[in-house]
């Protein structure tokens, strides 16, 4: 069997964005940001064992992630570029780089396995702002579970006053759960 040497992310570490947003409810992106990119690295190669560069290449941000292989001897690299943010372009830029480069290593790569999340208007206080809609509302992952594919199998979203907005449970071969609250050590 094919040894994962990359962990899957744990509920408290994805978070949720509101992607689409109407009259009839909202739908939810799920994401990693770059501090559980650098976590994860330093957990699954230690803080010496990676490292990171940014270039520009035709006036785009490249991000190239390195993990060095002992048994070869050198560094193997992955690299991706970056999308301009729209509010600070340059740090922006250099994320996204590195959050891109990260998912080429594998880190959160199950996100793209995520189903459609849509919460339908009666979870969540919509506002009307002249012909659009917004909410103030925060959403997080209370609990998400992987099948042996590394896929998302099952997955329960909560609004911040705690109340399930949004839940997934019908797939099967779960082998492995996380839950957002820290586990007694």
């Amino acid at each position: 069997m094919e040894k994962n040497f990359i962990r899957l992310l744990k509920a408290d570490e994805i978070e949720c964005r509101v992607s689409v947003i109407n009259e009839k409810g909202l739908s939810l992106l799920l994401y990693k940001d770059a501090r559980v990119d650098q976590k994860i690295l330093d957990e699954t190669f230690t803080p010496f064992g990676w490292r990171r560069t940014h270039q520009s290449i035709d006036g785009n941000l490249y991000c190239t992630v390195e993990v060095y292989d002992a048994e070869k001897n050198e560094w193997i690299a992955k690299q991706d570029v970056g999308t301009t943010s729209y509010a600070e372009k340059e740090k922006g830029q250099a994320s996204d780089s590195f959050k891109r480069a990260c998912f080429n290593w594998g880190i959160g790569r199950e996100l793209y396995t995520a189903p459609f999340i849509w919460i339908p208007a009666g979870k969540v206080k919509l506002v009307p702002k002249g012909d659009r809609y917004t909410t103030s509302e925060r959403f997080s992952v209370h609990s998400i579970a992987y099948n042996r594919e590394r896929e998302i199998s099952e997955l329960v979203i909560v609004n911040g006053k705690g109340t399930v907005v949004y839940e997934l449970r019908n797939r099967t071969n779960n082998t492995s759960a996380s839950t957002g609250k820290k586990e007694a050590e």
